[in-house]
């Protein structure tokens, strides 16, 4: 199966220079914890979190519509292509500790994202009379992958 096949392709995104009001107001809109962020030339640059916006205004002490979308978002962008192997984008994503990934066209510009969510939703649909055991258990591998890197990091800032 094909990343194509299973990203969320009506997928909205923010510029750097957006606020953060703007960014928190697309993922409300839109039902997403996260939004992509993208250069003039739709290409991904950033990533933002509803956590980032949060984490933004308490250590900035000031009002989201008073601060951009570059001052809180991460610039790590870990992306997939369009054609790429569901696999590989699942082995991607364990490897690098994160739930969700731009998708990007041939032409860098993006597409769409694959999140967890996406993964859990279609391993859960029926298949024949029963659910995708093998893509079920390939999504709890990227989830316990990603939840140990985000366990290691939080023990490390606190030993």
């Amino acid at each position: 199966m094909k990343v194509e096949q299973m990203m969320n392709p009506a997928v909205k995104a923010c510029s750097p220079a957006d606020s953060l009001n703007r960014a928190a107001q697309v993922m409300w809109e839109n039902v997403c914890g996260a939004v992509p962020i993208v250069d003039s030339e739709s290409k991904p640059i950033g990533f933002l979190t509803d956590r980032d916006i949060c984490m933004a205004a308490y250590t900035q002490g000031k009002p989201i519509h008073a601060m951009t979308v570059e001052l809180a978002m991460s610039r790590k962008v870990v992306r997939c292509q369009l054609h790429d192997d569901l696999d590989s984008a699942m082995r991607l994503m364990a490897e690098k500790h994160v739930r969700r990934l731009p998708v990007v066209g041939p032409d860098g510009k993006l597409v769409g994202v694959l999140s967890l969510d996406d993964l859990a939703y279609e391993a859960a649909q029926p298949l024949r009379g029963g659910v995708n055991r093998q893509l079920r258990d390939q999504v709890v591998e990227v989830l316990l992958a990603v939840s140990k890197g985000r366990i290691r990091a939080r023990s490390a800032t606190t030993n």
